[in-house]
């Protein structure tokens, strides 16, 4: 087999966990993976009943049988050989006990950057790239911190009800389970009248601060009065 010649490894990048293929199939549409890769994603598809490219979405029905590529595989390796593949990050990059994993790295986690709310995973910076590259164009909304702060502990959902008879954040699937008949809103409505009524004691407060400063300066200047007057008497 002739030499391989990249100058770009990430011609033989796997797209999903974005490290050299291994084991690599190609998809009826072009794209190559690593089969573990493109099996677990597809695994996440079964539901839906159809199987989509991560790159390109297009879909298949049903679902793919796939083959190693030998001759890609080749190539990974002489890559390997040659030194190419790229250097691993600091160690103070990975995500340690404390920290919020990418959902997206297969084997040791990088730190999450932010966390996606349409989707509920977390992502390095790296696959963040990928994440806004594949959604360009549509709403997802992006957070720091704790994904699992803003998930369902019951039912892996999205925290966007609340309930006002328990006073606490819910999910869709709450409202129709332990929650059934209770007071609930949206987080977002519940959000904004906090802060309404927020807004509405601040101003209470800063009336009653005026108010007091008032009677004070009243008060004062009737002490200053009634020692003038003293003083005149005298």
């Amino acid at each position: 087999m002739a030499e391989a010649h990249f100058e770009d490894v990430d011609l033989m990048t796997c797209s999903i966990c974005l490290d050299l293929l291994k084991d690599p199939v190609t998809t009826a549409c072009g794209h190559s993976y690593c089969m573990d890769c493109i099996i677990e994603h597809w695994d996440q598809d079964d539901l839906k009943g159809f199987y989509s490219c991560p790159q390109c979405r297009e879909t298949f029905i049903p679902r793919p049988v796939l083959n190693r590529s030998t001759v890609l595989a080749e190539v990974v390796e002489k890559l390997k050989y040659r030194g190419l593949q790229a250097a691993p990050p600091p160690a103070h990059c990975y995500a340690g006990p404390l920290d919020v994993g990418c959902d997206s790295c297969i084997g040791r986690k990088l730190k999450a950057f932010k966390s996606c709310l349409m989707c509920l995973a977390s992502y390095c910076e790296t696959h963040l790239k990928l994440h806004n590259d594949l959604n360009r164009g549509k709403k997802h909304k992006l957070i720091d911190g704790q994904l699992q702060e803003k998930i369902c502990s019951h039912h892996d959902k999205l925290l966007e009800v609340y309930c006002r008879t328990d006073q606490q954040c819910i999910c869709l699937l709450c409202v129709m389970d332990e929650h059934k008949g209770h007071d609930t809103v949206s987080a977002a409505a519940e959000r904004t009248e906090k802060q309404k009524q927020m807004g509405e004691n601040s101003l209470k407060s800063m009336l009653r601060i005026q108010e007091r400063e008032k009677e004070m300066q009243e008060l004062r200047q009737a002490v200053d009065s009634l020692k003038v007057s003293d003083g005149t008497n005298t």
